[in-house]
């Protein structure tokens, strides 16, 4: 026989386990009436910082001075590179010159930076000589705190960047409306012609546009192809200039429907931005 109070905790349990799971729950909608669970926030993405053009011109106007110089005038050379030098750096930047010759530079332009620390960077500067043909230079350049500008060490001579062929998307659709590819070569043709006036009447309200200063006539639209949207259009074309040089060109046009007519929105960029 079993004791009396084995039998009435038995009896019991039941009635006290559904009452610790009535109150297990009322708290628990106490806590997240006081107190609600907040979604996570999505992770930050790293937004890099804009590029230092102040920094870009300084390395690209050090390259073309670096790479200008004249064996007969070697004082002229160091003249042009003693705003960038400092102590600890040889005269004129390391460049020692030969007993003759020349070298002037045609353009140079900045192709690739690379941020070292925050206020130093190196730029690869590609610079067309007229001995050396085809050179890049990568130049470190400082900010101090103050905010200047500093060249800092040597330049070096490297490779270009990585590149490849050019390519073509083939994979678009290509425009079957026939009155699209109409509005399209209509609106290039007075877009490549500089007549604006003509070229309104194709443009959706509010539509700016920035023809080119080189004056060309559209000879053919040879493709007319969807971008992967659909709210754009690619034409590659041949046009010429008036000394009778051929170009092939690729115009991305942002067209849309407007009242059973096709209006073009914008061609290849925007002169605002």
């Amino acid at each position: 026989m079993h004791p009396l109070w084995r039998l009435r905790i038995a009896q019991e349990l039941p009635r006290y386990l559904l009452y610790a799971a009535c109150a297990a729950g009322l708290l628990a909608s106490a806590r997240f009436a006081i107190a609600p669970p907040r979604p996570s926030p999505p992770p930050a993405i790293a937004v890099p910082p804009p590029p230092d053009l102040a920094a870009e011109g300084y390395a690209s106007l050090f390259a073309r001075r670096y790479l200008t110089w004249d064996a007969a005038q070697p004082q002229s050379s160091q003249r042009q590179l003693a705003s960038f030098l400092g102590p600890g750096m040889d005269s004129g930047g390391g460049l020692t010159l030969p007993v003759s010759g020349e070298q002037r530079v045609e353009w140079a332009e900045v192709v690739q930076g690379r941020e070292l620390a925050r206020g130093e960077g190196v730029y690869t500067v590609a610079a067309q000589t007229d001995t050396a043909g085809l050179v890049h230079l990568t130049v470190r350049v400082a900010r101090r705190a103050d905010g200047t500008l500093a060249i800092d060490g040597y330049p070096a001579f490297v490779g270009a960047p990585a590149s490849g062929p050019a390519q073509l998307q083939s994979a678009l659709a290509e425009v079957g409306d026939p009155q699209l590819a109409i509005v399209v070569e209509r609106a290039l043709r007075n877009y490549l012609a500089q007549s604006p006036n003509e070229l309104a009447a194709d443009l959706a309200g509010g539509a700016r546009v920035s023809p080119p200063e080189l004056a060309l006539s559209l000879e053919s639209v040879q493709h007319l192809m969807w971008s992967p949207d659909r709210r754009s259009v690619r034409a590659v074309v041949q046009a010429r200039d008036a000394r009778g040089v051929q170009y092939t060109l690729d115009y991305e046009l942002d067209v849309t429907a407007v009242g059973g007519r096709w209006e073009v929105a914008a061609i290849q960029m925007n002169p605002d931005t």
